[in-house]
């Protein structure tokens, strides 16, 4: 049967056909790209008889990652083709590395229990041992005296951000005449050092370790070259120099490499990406040896908004601009592709005159006019894309429209802290502190951070006491009980921290109201729980990082002052994004906001651009230059003066082509200082008519489509959990709120992870190594590690049970080693409208006939007792036998139990396979799953000590569930 090239179009056929060897795909805006992708992994699946786990396919965010995966396995199950997504290495070169990385450990600096980094982790790790770099020879040479410890943080990480993937030589640098090349340099040696004895890993060194991995270990590269036999990389304009270098080094010497990308959106300059890459991968290869496919043929916009656009990026030298783009630039120029075209104007601008409330008004009047006309059907139809959603001007604007009753979603505005329902909760918890309420109130701290202390005063507290007066009874009762607990801790401990109190304030309203909303009503009614949500997980970072796990006399006024007057000062100047759902970038209901950047690969019906007071500018710090041209492996590509220009051209085109079927361009017009458009937009902004001049009769909105991406469920923590409590699934899973941490499961991580290190040593048929001694650098390393990573600590009782239990499991199991083929699998089940995630412990056999093992860290339970337990775990078992024989062909005889907690009985609690009961057991996850996705969390634990362990007991007491 002939290949089923769907809708494709000439040009699209060849890039999707075309897969031995290196081709490069430019792929303009709303020219099928994703779709195009999609195809030719399928293409190679199916006509090549390539095994998608030979298949590599990196992307620029997980957001694309999960759509590439929904697409990809939609087709392949209306195929019949079935797969273990587990092994298809898809996702961002982050999350391939980590993979990478996660299957060698042994061969890195990272160990076991690695703890992973954000960029504010970074600042606020950096901020906890400035004093380790205030040490250091030159530091002084570039941080100024009067600057603080957090600004210098920054700093500080900013240059080893900048400089770590450009794997530039520290020990040459250190050598460098000039001091403050040197000083970067110690910096960096220091980081790295601090990184490797605390076992930390940031978004930088994921790529840089597996690079170094894979360069030492010329095996593990070999290895790689088994498995992958294809490499593909989207948004490749947007790749910098160390994730071209391992395109190259994982793709070997077959150099099958697809890279797509639009060199005209470039945009992540400032995170090293760089667009030499894309425009420079054909000479990588031999004359002729790299295909070259263009795909211009726009299906997403109107042809007026294509020919606004493609003037853009062709009116660039003149009195005004005067820059080419000379060979910095593909040359090609789009093309309609829709059927049939409107024929009023699609390209518009609805401007203020002068006063900024002019503008706001002139905005409101549009959308208002267009909602009366019935041309706007949904809010979510309008998308407003600026340079920053956090500049006063845009944030004074969305509070305009939001007071005239137009909802806005704009989750990265940092409007966090001036929430509603966050102003109360940080109230009330600072009430339940007299300490620090009396200090507060005097300003009697250290630090004068008059800003953070009036909001605390002015609005927090302000906005609490109002409740208070409210619910005298009910919180103000409960706050004053904690006043008079907090005070006497020489009394005895609480059982609690910031967490456990914040749990225990949500029995009240208006917290409990926040937390039983409606899962389908929307984002912006969510959002006060999932800001509470956000919150919790603030707290709980910072419990974990000062290791504060309740409150005592000797902790409380240092943690509480710590968390207030730093921890959280350093949020409320640097902003929290609020809550963004992968699966749903424009809400129904809302007008979206969002930075340019970040609207980037999205298409929306009506785009609003902004910032058209915008100038080329450079962004120059002539020490990092420096350091690029002298230190770093490859010259200088663009020219400084040309950067700024090209920048600033890429950005408005990626803007400008966002949109379907009109394109508007808004500002607050001025004259004189801050001109406002700015001379690069006076030309093709002032021959646009004004939105109440336009002809915009006829005009009919696409509706905003859904995001295709599949959700994923794990047996454990996803199924189980549901079938235990609906509510602590919607809590917890739904709304993403952190648990207080448990230190129970420290024991049996600690047995599981040993017994996987034995699992490894005999699969590298090293089963002499298998020895009480092996055993007890393995157990100590993962002790050592996990402890670290938990801080959380077991007794020497416990520390010799957990490992009696791997020694007796040693003991009873040496005659099997030679039968172990796999251990730790992950194996997935793909359905149509979910995706199931699971990992095998252990699987052992000979033949074509194996077994399965699934470790418990405990006692053999009673086999009556524990009946329906131990029955949800055979069907967990039951799918995963499925699974693994889809995936090697042999057939599961038995399932196994393996309880290491048994002294003197048989550990094992065993199945048959019964191939009749596996399509049963898939129904009853289905059926699960659909109430998850149907956002049916009205069912309750029936389990009294499971609900008198659940952090949301007070809530639940409070409205008699349980």
């Amino acid at each position: 049967m002939a290949f089923d090239f769907g809708n494709a179009n000439d040009e699209q056929r060849i890039a999707i056909s075309s897969t031995d060897g290196p081709l490069l795909i430019i792929a303009g805006p709303g020219t099928g790209k994703t779709y195009t992708l999609v195809k030719r992994i399928v293409y190679l699946i199916t006509e090549k008889n390539i095994a998608p786990e030979e298949i590599m396919v990196a992307t620029f965010t997980e957001k694309a990652a999960k759509e590439l995966v929904t697409r990809i396995t939609n087709e392949l199950y209306e195929l019949g083709i079935s797969l273990n997504l587990n092994e298809m290495y898809i996702g961002t070169f982050h999350s391939i590395c980590l993979r990478i990385l996660k299957d060698h450990l042994e061969y890195t600096r990272i160990k076991k229990n690695y703890r992973m980094l954000d960029q504010f982790d970074q600042q606020y790790m950096v901020f906890q041992r400035i004093s380790k770099f205030r040490q250091l020879p030159c530091y002084d040479a570039i941080f100024d005296d009067g600057e603080g410890a957090w600004k210098q943080a920054g700093k500080i990480v900013k240059y080893v951000n900048n400089l770590a993937e450009e794997l530039v030589d520290i020990e040459q640098m250190q050598s460098d005449g000039n001091e403050e090349v040197v000083a970067i340099a110690n910096i960096i040696e220091q980081y790295q050092i601090i990184m490797e004895d605390e076992n930390l890993i940031d978004f930088s060194s994921i790529q840089t370790e597996t690079y170094k991995l894979l360069n030492e270990h010329p095996d593990i590269l070999a290895g790689l070259h088994e498995k992958i036999k294809y490499v593909m990389v989207d948004e490749y304009q947007d790749t910098n120099y160390i994730q071209e270098l391992l395109v190259f080094l994982i793709a070997g010497s077959a150099q099958n490499i697809c890279v797509v990308g639009d060199d005209d959106q470039g945009l992540y300059r400032f995170r090293g990406a760089t667009i030499r890459n894309i425009l420079e991968f054909p000479g990588h290869f031999k004359n002729g040896k790299c295909k070259q496919v263009k795909l211009v043929t726009n299906y997403r916009s109107e042809k007026e908004i294509i020919d606004f656009y493609n003037t853009w990026m062709s009116t660039t030298d003149g009195r005004k601009y005067d820059f080419l783009w000379r060979n910095f630039r593909f040359p090609k120029e789009i093309v309609p592709g829709k059927d049939n075209y409107r024929e009023g104007t699609s390209v518009i601008r609805c401007s203020g005159q002068e006063i900024e409330d002019d503008w706001y008004e002139a905005v409101y009047r549009f959308i208002c006019d267009l909602k009366k006309k019935n041309i706007l059907l949904d809010y979510n139809q309008i998308a407003f894309l600026c340079r920053s959603v956090k500049n006063d001007r845009i944030i004074r604007l969305i509070e305009y429209l939001e007071e005239k009753g137009i909802k806005i979603y704009s989750p990265r505005s940092d409007m966090f802290f001036s929430r509603k329902e966050i102003k109360e909760a940080i109230g009330c918890l600072m009430l339940c502190f007299p300490e620090y309420l009396r200090k507060l109130q005097a300003r009697d701290f250290d630090y004068n951070f008059a800003e953070l202390y009036d909001y605390y005063d002015g609005e927090c507290i302000h906005a609490a006491k109002e409740l208070i007066t409210t619910h005298k009874d009910s919180l103000g009762r409960w706050i004053a009980e904690k006043m008079i607990a907090h005070g006497k801790l020489s009394q005895g401990n609480t059982d609690y921290a910031f967490v456990g109190l914040l749990y225990q304030l949500f029995q009240f309203e208006p917290f409990s109201s926040y937390l039983d909303i409606d899962m389908k009503s929307g984002v912006t009614d969510e959002r006060p729980a999932r800001n509470l949500s956000m919150l919790t997980s603030v707290l709980g970072k910072y419990e974990y990082l000062h290791r504060i796990d309740v409150f005592t006399e000797k902790n409380i006024d240092s943690g509480v002052s710590g968390f207030f007057n730093h921890y959280f000062r350093f949020l409320f100047d640097g902003g929290i994004t609020e809550y963004e759902d992968d699966s749903e970038y424009a809400p129904s209901g809302c007008v979206s906001f969002m930075t340019i950047h970040q609207s980037k690969g999205m298409e929306f019906p009506i785009v609003i651009v902004d910032s058209l007071n915008g100038t080329p500018r450079s962004d120059n710090n002539q020490l990092l230059e420096d350091i690029e041209t002298r230190y770093f492996h490859r010259e200088a590509f663009e020219t400084r003066d040309d950067i700024k220009f090209f920048d600033f051209w890429r950005l408005y085109y990626t803007a400008f082509s966002r949109a379907q079927n009109l394109l508007v361009l808004s500002c607050c017009e001025k004259s004189g200082r801050g001109q406002t458009p700015s001379k690069y937009f006076e030309e093709c902004y002032g021959k646009l008519p004004y939105y109440e001049d336009a002809d915009l009769n006829g005009l009919k909105l696409e509706k905003v489509k859904p995001v295709n991406i599949k959700d994923t469920y794990s047996f454990t923590s996803h199924i189980a959990l549901y079938e235990n409590c609906a509510l602590q699934y919607k809590i917890f899973k739904e709304l993403g709120f952190t648990q207080v941490r448990v230190g129970a499961t420290l024991f049996g991580t600690l047995v599981h992870e040993t017994i996987e290190d034995v699992h490894r040593a005999a699969m590298r048929h090293e089963e002499d190594t298998i020895n009480p001694e092996s055993i007890r650098e393995w157990f100590d390393a993962n002790y050592s590690t996990l402890s670290k990573s938990e801080h959380s600590y077991l007794g020497p009782g416990q520390l010799d049970s957990a490992y009696d239990q791997v020694i007796r499991y040693a003991e009873n199991n040496k005659d099997k080693w030679g039968l172990i083929q796999d251990a730790e699998v992950e194996v997935s089940l793909v359905k149509p409208d979910y995706i199931l995630l699971g990992k095998v412990d252990l699987i052992r056999g000979e033949g074509d006939t194996v077994e399965i093992v699934d470790f418990k860290s405990e006692k053999k339970p009673d086999l009556i007792i524990e009946s329906e337990q131990l029955n949800k775990y055979r069907k967990q078992l039951e799918v995963y036998a499925h699974l693994i024989e889809e995936k090697t062909g042999k057939r599961v005889s038995k399932m196994h139990l393996y309880y290491t907690g048994e002294e003197n009985g048989v550990p094992t609690v065993s199945f048959d396979k019964s191939p009749e009961k596996i399509d049963e057991t898939i129904k009853e996850f289905d059926e699960v799953v659909s109430k998850i996705q149907n956002k049916d969390f009205s069912s309750r634990a029936n389990d009294k000590k499971l609900c008198a362990n659940c952090d949301m007991r007070h809530y639940c007491k409070r409205k008699g569930d349980c």
